[in-house]
């Protein structure tokens, strides 16, 4: 699963002011209740406070966490929210569905094309979102990449977003309510959870083991402060990932309950629009 490494937050306070970093995570809260309000069936209250739980943990990690000394254990909790927590939050608030509800309807067959999109196909399938999370967190470990982003606070930023999307793709390649054309059965995602928590922690392990040396690149470390970060790095993300366990088997559950559409009706996911092209999405089940 995604877990950002401890980055330095050089040129934090040269990059602009204090609070600019937490003014996405407002429209991303703000524009999702006001889609909620619009929705004319009623929108899930659980899906609503699902997205604003994954709002807060983003708030909290670019907000406080990111002012705090340079500890690398405060960064790795900052982390640990961006790319684990806060994904999982997001994705089990279904904001697809709830845009398929409430826009117009060329944006509906915009996202309707999108979602049948191959490479968006190839990207979320769980072992390609597996390999994107776990990679990325090698990459940044085991090169110097980690050392050139406590230089350039716009690359610091780059890889923050990486970690967010991927954990959000991840999540919701194996429990996500939202529609997920041609998302594999059971067994696969219980394959890819189990290899990205095993490349997790041998990760951490490692950068226990080479808190000396790792990061490479750094001129100034403090191994038993990595040591605690990584630390904080596998048992935190044993958290996170028994979390994303019990809302995999959730979603698998319901899905098992619903009832089986009969042969002349579409699909459960996704239902077309009455349209000669019939290229678009209207709602999801």
């Amino acid at each position: 699963m995604t877990v950002a490494v401890p980055l330095a937050h050089a040129g934090h306070g040269a990059a602009g002011p204090t609070w600019l970093p937490l003014l996405p995570v407002v429209v991303l809260a703000g524009g999702y209740l006001l889609a909620a309000a619009r929705d004319p069936r009623g929108w899930h209250r659980r899906r609503t406070a699902s997205w604003l739980v994954g709002c807060a943990l983003l708030a909290v990690a670019v907000g406080p966490l990111a002012h705090l000394p340079d500890d690398p254990r405060a960064h790795m909790a900052q982390h640990l929210l961006l790319g684990m927590l806060a994904p999982l939050g997001l994705v089990l608030a279904a904001p697809v569905t709830l845009l398929l509800r409430v826009a117009p309807p060329p944006v509906r067959r915009t996202v309707g094309r999108l979602l049948r999109a191959r490479p968006l196909h190839l990207l979320a399938h769980p072992f390609i979102a597996a390999l994107l999370t776990t990679g990325g967190l090698a990459l940044v470990l085991l090169t110097p990449l980690y050392a050139a982003a406590e230089r350039q606070p716009v690359l610091h930023h780059a890889i923050h977003l990486h970690y967010l999307a991927a954990g959000y793709l991840f999540a919701w390649s194996l429990a996500g309510p939202d529609p997920a054309p041609r998302r594999p059965g059971l067994a696969v995602r219980v394959g890819a959870l189990l290899a990205a928590a095993a490349g997790h922690a041998v990760l951490a392990k490692y950068l226990y083991a080479q808190a000396e040396t790792l990061p490479p690149g750094l001129t100034d470390r403090d191994p038993e402060a990595f040591r605690s970060a990584a630390q904080l790095m596998y048992y935190g993300g044993d958290l996170a990932e028994l979390l994303l366990a019990v809302a995999l088997f959730a979603s698998w559950y319901h899905a098992r309950r619903r009832p089986r559409p009969s042969p002349a009706s579409p699909p459960p996911l996704i239902k077309r629009f009455a349209s000669p092209q019939g290229d678009s999405l209207t709602q999801t089940s």
